[in-house]
Formats: structure tokens, C-alpha cells, sequence
């Protein structure tokens, strides 16, 4: 069989009638239907997990100063956090976080109706957080975990020692890695009387969901369009784009 030519990611695709795509579509949405479903039964037994209890203070540091760790959630009883990849001495934060970051200003406002609070915190000190932060033009709360074991407590940073031996773990198994820092998202439950617990974790793949450009160009006949041995080598902080909006909210 001859190899299908592509063309930017495009396979040459049949071009048919109206009525023979229709079929071809409810025979699709019969699989959705069916994939909705299952996601629906994956997020029920997400919220079934067993919970742990936080028995260890956190202090961290943002732009009111020293913060603990249950003053993140602002009065709610939910916290979702990102761990964001910007390690101490790091210039800036990292480019693909930064992109999935550009997506939660605009969802922050609803997760509030929800009794949810968000909040992006990195190991990086909170000095290098602010400006880097201002430079992309980003509204929410983002605090420094410099200071505590948060990171390492919960397998998003790692130690020398531990990027010599090969013995950080990540994403729930021991992975072989040359950074000391990686993405993730963490939720947590806060009840009436101010215990928290963990509720869920997520990394890698895991955290495709909270990016909205994803779930729009999945949409598409081109989808993400990647490169698979390295998908995301076109992603660039949002004001390097070369066709980025003069009045990109950034610059």
C-alpha cells in the first residue's frame, strides 16, 4: 500500500456529498457519545478518591507578604493548584507553562462561583516571580513555595542528589531526568474546621485539560498539528510570537 501524503499534518482526505458525510458524522458522534460518557465515569471515580490529610504547614510568599497555606484558598473550600516550572535561579519561568498559564485568568473568575480558588505556585523566590509575571500580563494569584518542601512533598521538584541517582519520582513512578523542576496540578479540600486535604494529582498528559488551545484545535481536521517526537517545539511566550497583537496584554 502506498504511503498517505500529508500535507502539514493533513491527510488527503475523500471529498464527498453532503449526505455521505452526514452518515460518516453520526457514525462519529455515536463514538463521542459514547467517550462522554466514559470521561463523565473517569471524573465520578476521580471525586471518589480517598483524601490525605495535610498534616504539614506550608508558608508561602506572595504579593501580601508571608502566606499560609490555608489562606490560599480565599474563603473557599476548594483549592486547585498548578505547579508551574520555575525554579530557583531559572531566568524565567518556563515557555510551555507559560503557555497552559495564558488560559487561567479567563476560567478564575467561574471556578469562584463553584467554591473553587486557583492559585500557580513555583519554587522560584517570589521576587523572580513578580516581574515575570507583570511581563506576561497575567491577573492571577501566583505565590513562591521557596521557602517549604511543597514542591518536593508533592514530586514536581527534585534534588541533586536525587537527578544523580536517578531516583526522582514522577508522575506516580521513578523517572530518569536532567530538571530539577515539573509540571503538575494538585487539588485540595479545606472543611469547616480549616483541615486541609489532598484530593488529587495530575502531571504530564494529565494537565492537557486545563489548556483550552488544546480543546479547540483537537476540533479542527489539522488538530494540534505537532511534531510527535517533540510536540511542542512552536510553543513561545506569548510576546514572541511573530504575529502577536500589538495590543497583546503582555508588551
Amino acid at each position: 500500500m502506498p504511503k498517505i501524503k500529508t500535507v502539514h499534518g493533513i491527510e488527503n482526505r475523500k471529498v464527498v456529498s453532503r449526505k455521505e458525510w452526514l452518515t460518516a458524522r453520526k457514525k462519529l458522534l455515536a463514538q463521542e457519545k459514547k467517550f462522554s460518557k466514559a470521561r463523565d465515569a473517569m471524573s465520578l471515580a476521580r471525586r471518589q478518591l480517598p483524601w490525605v490529610k495535610i498534616d504539614k504547614e506550608y508558608l508561602f510568599e506572595g504579593q501580601e507578604g508571608k502566606v499560609l497555606f490555608a489562606d490560599l484558598f480565599g474563603g473557599k473550600s476548594q483549592l486547585i493548584v498548578y505547579h508551574f516550572m520555575f525554579g530557583p535561579g531559572w531566568g524565567e519561568g518556563c515557555a510551555h507553562c507559560s503557555f497552559w498559564a495564558d488560559h487561567y485568568d479567563s476560567v478564575n473568575i467561574h471556578l469562584g462561583q463553584r467554591d473553587t480558588a486557583f492559585v500557580v505556585i513555583s519554587r522560584a523566590p517570589f521576587k523572580a516571580i513578580e516581574p515575570f509575571k507583570k511581563r506576561m500580563g497575567w491577573k492571577f494569584k501566583w505565590v513562591s513555595s521557596n521557602k517549604t518542601d511543597f514542591n518536593f512533598d508533592f514530586n514536581v521538584s527534585f534534588t541533586p542528589d536525587q537527578l544523580k541517582k536517578g531516583t526522582a519520582i514522577y508522575n506516580y513512578a521513578p523517572l530518569d531526568m536532567d530538571i530539577d523542576e515539573r509540571e503538575g496540578v494538585s487539588v485540595f479540600y479545606k472543611d469547616n474546621n480549616g483541615d486541609i486535604y489532598h484530593t488529587y494529582s495530575s502531571y504530564a498528559r494529565g494537565i492537557d485539560l486545563m489548556n483550552t488551545t488544546y480543546n479547540f484545535l483537537d476540533l479542527t481536521a489539522k488538530g494540534r498539528d505537532e511534531t510527535p517526537d517533540a510536540p511542542q517545539d512552536w510553543v513561545h511566550y506569548k510576546d514572541q510570537y511573530k504575529d502577536s497583537p500589538k495590543d497583546c496584554c503582555c508588551k
